[in-house]
């Protein structure tokens, strides 16, 4: 048997609710900055490989930087 608990309390100001799950603010900073890359560099180079591998590499790079940056604050 199930049971939902409702006094558990979901009060985070350090992300966004999406679909019930809260998402830190540096992942979705990640995922807008390698859409603007992949978007950018497809255009820019009509190349989808080219794209896609830089569009990840940013991303990879902007998450982590901006992971430690949140964690390094915190301390």
């Amino acid at each position: 048997m199930s049971v939902l608990d409702t006094r558990v309390s979901r009060e985070r100001t350090d992300g966004v609710d999406i679909a019930g799950t809260i998402w830190p603010l540096y992942k979705l900073e990640a995922l807008a900055t390698g859409i603007l890359t992949l978007l950018v560099v497809l255009v820019v180079t009509a190349s989808a490989q080219s794209a896609v591998l830089g569009a990840a590499a940013v991303t990879v790079l902007v998450w982590w930087v901006r992971r430690f940056q949140r964690h390094a604050f915190r301390s």
